[in-house]
């Protein structure tokens, strides 16, 4: 199957805990990184999911949001450490490349948030993504 989103990132889960309508599934990613998706227990269990279950975690790239710096008091519980290595920017909108630990992302953010956040290649950031953006396709 091929897919449109951009952001298809390898690991393995290393814990699944079912709620009563949704399960979080924690992974880790090939690079090292840890990452939570909040998908239904229903989707979980028809992937059969379980530690050392190897998936490949999906994220829309306009779901992903940019910070120059680790952000405090915030309920977003997937913060990716990497940096900007490209940035194309049109008349509205502007995608930015993002190297994390081995992989890359791809952000679609507002022409005016990379200009407020001064991006261009080699600019250190953080990939901010909720969990309930996090989609799993198992391998």
């Amino acid at each position: 199957m091929t897919l449109s989103i951009r952001n298809q990132l390898p690991g393995t889960v290393t814990e699944v805990t079912p709620g009563e309508v949704m399960a979080t599934v924690k992974l880790r990613l090939s690079g090292g990184q840890n990452l939570t998706a909040a998908i239904t227990r229903e989707a979980a269990e028809d992937l059969a999911l379980t530690p050392g279950t190897a998936v490949r975690a999906l994220v829309k790239s306009t779901e992903v949001s940019l910070a120059t710096g680790h952000v405090e008091g915030l309920s977003i519980r997937n913060q990716l450490p990497g940096t900007v290595t490209r940035v194309t920017s049109g008349p509205a909108m502007a995608a930015v490349k993002i190297a994390v630990d081995g992989t890359e992302l791809t952000a679609a953010i507002t022409k005016d948030a990379a200009a407020d956040l001064s991006l261009a290649a080699g600019t250190p950031v953080v990939a901010l993504i909720k969990s309930t953006e996090v989609s799993l396709s198992t391998t």
